[in-house]
């Protein structure tokens, strides 16, 4: 039986002026603990910390710093630089002669400091040529690991998700694959990214729009050990991409009829898609793709007609 993650719940609006602390609760003196860490790492790298306070809401010690701009590294898991938004944000940057927008940094290996949310304005202000950047640093370095989870400003698209889930888990393994996945549901949103990350990371061009409901619905983290399921996880992405070259097969044979739409692979994924028929407990995702493989196989182009796509919806076949 499949394993049904639970419903989420948005907590509900809390009544105001009950959470937090108040603006001079905030204010802190002299770090200590991971903070006192977190500013001699700051030194011992040529920046200065230019002040200390107790962020208001969960009141963690944060350090508003100044860093040399070759001390701060984008964390090798977040979405892939945009070139045309870093060069227009340097643009701004230039023209307002004002850099406002802090990055968040935490303590790195090697001396070097990650920011899990500020690439583009840290390669804007490094093509401006500038010698430091603002930094707010944080003295938690797992804050590095719930980028996803913090980012809510710009949506991620599905590859772009999908690919910074798989370098979190990569990371994550590469820090103590031996902890449990489900410890880190959190972090990675849905079982579902990691398996489509993998496959984006194989298939530039996969149209993953088309199995994401499908995955979502029979993928759940599980108690195995982190690098053991990122072998199921790499397992299911092999099985995925072998049913998507079928797949790829039968909307060129439509093409070719001259059917056209930018929604042909939604169209055959769910026309082979089982789930559609079963209510209740669905069975293991394997067995699932199993049989689509096989229905996709017998895919009869001949007997669909332009009438039937009228209706079809979903994710266009080729995702950017």
């Amino acid at each position: 039986m499949v394993k049904r993650a639970p419903a989420r719940r948005r907590p509900r609006k809390a009544k105001p002026g009950t959470k937090g602390f108040e603006p001079a609760e905030c204010r802190l003196g002299q770090p200590e603990g991971s903070a006192a860490d977190a500013a001699e790492a700051v030194e011992k790298a040529g920046g200065c910390v230019v002040g200390l306070y107790r962020e208001p809401l969960g009141g963690h010690p944060t350090l508003l710093a100044i860093l040399p701009i070759d001390k701060i590294e984008p964390t090798p898991f977040q979405r892939d630089l945009s070139d045309a938004h870093h060069k227009r944000l340097a643009d701004v940057i230039s023209k307002t002669g004002h850099f406002l927008d802090p990055v968040i940094a935490v303590v790195a290996p090697a001396g070097v400091f990650w920011t899990p949310n500020g690439r583009h304005r840290l390669e804007a202000m490094r093509r401006l040529g500038a010698k430091s950047i603002t930094a707010l640093v944080v003295a938690e370095r797992e804050v590095a690991w719930q980028i996803l989870a913090l980012n809510t400003e710009k949506a991620h698209n599905l590859k772009e998700r999908s690919l910074e889930v798989i370098r979190i888990y990569r990371g994550l393994v590469d820090e103590d694959g031996s902890r449990p996945e489900s410890g880190f549901a959190f972090y990675l949103d849905q079982a579902a990214l990691v398996t489509l990350g993998v496959c984006y990371e194989r298939v530039t061009r996969f149209g993953g729009g088309a199995y994401h409901p499908i995955l979502r619905r029979l993928e759940d983290f599980s108690d195995d050990p982190l690098r053991t399921a990122l072998k199921q996880h790499e397992k299911r992405a092999t099985m995925v991409l072998e049913l998507e070259e079928k797949v790829a097969a039968v909307v060129k044979k439509l093409k070719d009829r001259g059917l056209m739409s930018p929604y042909l692979r939604s169209f055959v994924v769910a026309r082979i898609n089982p789930l559609r028929w079963i209510k209740g407990d669905a069975p293991p995702l394997e067995d699932v793709l199993k049989t689509m493989r096989e229905r996709v196989a017998r895919f009869n182009v001949e007997k669909i007609r332009p009438q039937d796509l009228a209706g079809a919806a979903g994710p266009p076949d080729e995702e950017s």
